[in-house]
């Protein structure tokens, strides 16, 4: 159990800075990006929230690795094929239940499922700001 909760506290703390810095530079290109792009003299704020959003699927999918690879090299799964699969599944928090990582490593499995549910609201709050400030959306007229 101890080897669990280590192994998963330094994934954990690792995703976490992932998707810190993830969020600085998808925030940092997007103001580049949407300045390239202009319609009729404005900048498009459908091509911001499109640029966010496949920023914040980039930033998931880093982590998501992430905790495949360490399924992997922890054991929990004999490929990466499985691990990825497993990971993105409980990652998402949707939990299929078709592939179970090897009994010894079930606690840190648990622990990728409260990191993804976190890191996924996280960018949902991401998403909400992103869409009030530089997206479609205004304070007061859509929320």
């Amino acid at each position: 159990m101890l080897a669990n909760l280590a192994a998963g506290t330094v994934v954990i703390a690792m995703t976490v800075i992932i998707h810190t810095f993830g969020l600085i530079a998808v925030t940092h290109a997007m103001g580049r990006f949407v300045g390239m792009f202009r319609v009729h003299g404005h900048r498009s704020r459908t091509m911001a929230m499109i640029f966010v959003v496949f920023g914040l699927f980039a930033v998931l999918t880093v982590e998501v690795w992430l905790w495949a690879a360490a399924h992997l090299m922890l054991g929990a799964f004999d490929s990466f094929d499985d691990a990825l699969y497993f990971s993105t599944v409980t990652f998402s928090t949707l939990g299929y239940g078709d592939l179970l990582p090897h009994p010894e490593w079930r606690l840190f499995a648990a622990l990728e499922g409260v990191n993804g549910f976190l890191l996924i609201g996280w960018s949902t709050a991401y998403l909400v700001a992103a869409g009030m400030r530089v997206g479609p959306f205004r304070s007061g007229e859509h929320f």
